[in-house]
């Protein structure tokens, strides 16, 4: 990107991330002379099929699971759609999901109208109303096929309590799939933590500085899932089409990356956050941090519920409208957002602060900023000085 103002602010991690020179660097020969499909009997095919199980095996050891486990796909929308539809179509019952899911998941289960279960004031799954929801599909003589929890709000970034989340499922519906969308989590959590507790998890690439166009679908041995795409048998009939050998090999590299430094990241990012939210919060009025930070420690773990990330700070502020407040934000060279990257530029009032009860009023200024490995205390230094100063220009 080239940047006409003084200082360019990249604060929209969530959406994409830059990727990592580590990934890139892995998926260059993959993209010149090394290009043979790795479905071939020939040499330069067998190179590629090694590159793809070296790359299988880096994954599992990150996330803590069998490399046999590891599915590779297209990214989070269809690895979402995978655990989804693969459930339903396998087992036949209820999908179920939170009320403030990723579209990916919760278009999913209206789709086939299954139950969507209230979430509390951080955005968290109600496990109240979730076993409430179990049990009134066992009491209508269903069975539940697939229950969906995202590990992390990609909007608002909170935690859930994945580990409790287990619990009521496997009590309720013992014989039901149980997903995380886990897209948001990787730069943050300990996965292995995510990838222990449930039975099928989905990542993107190039949300932790990966390619766009890559992820990853953890299927847990024994989890059986009708496959989405059917054509020549690739990732063992769960996931056919040829392989995106490039993507593959640069995915495990970032995800290599983000795994070693994730400790130290966690801290110097949690930093930057604070600093930044205290800023806007000591500068205007009429704001609110929706999911207040916590102090997060390193290695914090995925299944013990939280507040929310170090990567994702979520503002609502009275008094302005966020298509403006981020064409302002835009002109002073600070990238954010409103909610999720995944509306085709369209901002409306997001469904998971309306899930939450956030007062509309509020709601119509959301802003979120995200933070990641490129992230520097200059860049929240002149977002924080951006967003007040816009702030101030659309009240008066």
């Amino acid at each position: 990107m080239v940047a006409t103002q003084a200082h360019f602010a990249y604060l929209d991690h969530a959406a994409t991330t830059p990727m990592r020179a580590e990934a890139i660097a892995a998926m260059q020969p993959y993209l010149a002379d090394q290009f043979a499909n790795p479905s071939g009997s020939h040499r330069a095919s067998r190179n590629a099929r090694l590159a793809i199980d070296e790359a299988r095996d880096d994954v599992a050891a990150v996330l803590g699971c069998a490399p046999g486990e590891v599915v590779f796909t297209s990214g989070g929308t269809e690895g979402d759609n995978a655990a989804i539809f693969g459930a339903v179509r396998r087992h036949g019952g209820a999908a179920v999901c939170s009320a403030a899911e990723h579209h990916a998941v919760l278009h999913c289960v209206e789709h086939l109208r299954g139950e969507v279960v209230a979430v509390d004031r951080r955005g968290v799954v109600d496990l109240v109303a979730l076993e409430e929801a179990l049990q009134r599909v066992v009491a209508r003589g269903e069975h539940v096929s697939v229950v969906s929890v995202m590990a992390v709000n990609n909007e608002v970034g909170s935690v859930t309590p994945l580990r409790d989340v287990a619990r009521i499922v496997r009590r309720s519906a013992p014989n039901a799939v149980l997903h995380t969308d886990s897209v948001q989590a990787v730069c943050w959590l300990d996965v292995r933590d995510v990838v222990l507790v449930t039975d099928v998890a989905t990542f993107s690439a190039h949300k932790f500085g990966g390619p766009k166009g890559a992820g990853v679908m953890v299927v847990k041995s024994g989890t059986s899932l009708e496959p989405l795409i059917m054509g020549g048998g690739q990732e063992r009939d769960r996931r056919s089409g040829t392989h995106n050998v490039a993507g593959i090999v640069a995915t495990a590299a970032a995800l290599r990356a983000t795994a070693e430094a994730r400790e130290s990241e966690v801290q110097r990012v949690a930093e930057l956050k604070q600093r930044l939210v205290s800023t806007v919060l000591g500068a205007l009025d009429d704001v609110i941090e929706t999911v207040p930070s916590a102090s997060p420690q390193s290695g914090r773990s995925a299944v013990s519920g939280d507040a929310s990330v170090p990567g994702v700070a979520h503002l609502c502020i009275g008094g302005v409208e966020s298509e403006a407040l981020l064409f302002l934000l835009d002109e002073a060279g600070v990238c954010a957002s409103a909610a999720s990257a995944c509306a085709s530029g369209a901002l409306e009032t997001s469904h998971v602060l309306r899930a939450m009860g956030v007062d509309a009023r509020l709601a119509r200024g959301a802003l979120r900023l995200s933070f990641g490995h490129s992230t520097t205390q200059a860049d929240v230094d002149h977002a924080a000085r951006a967003i007040s100063a816009a702030v101030k220009r659309l009240r008066n």
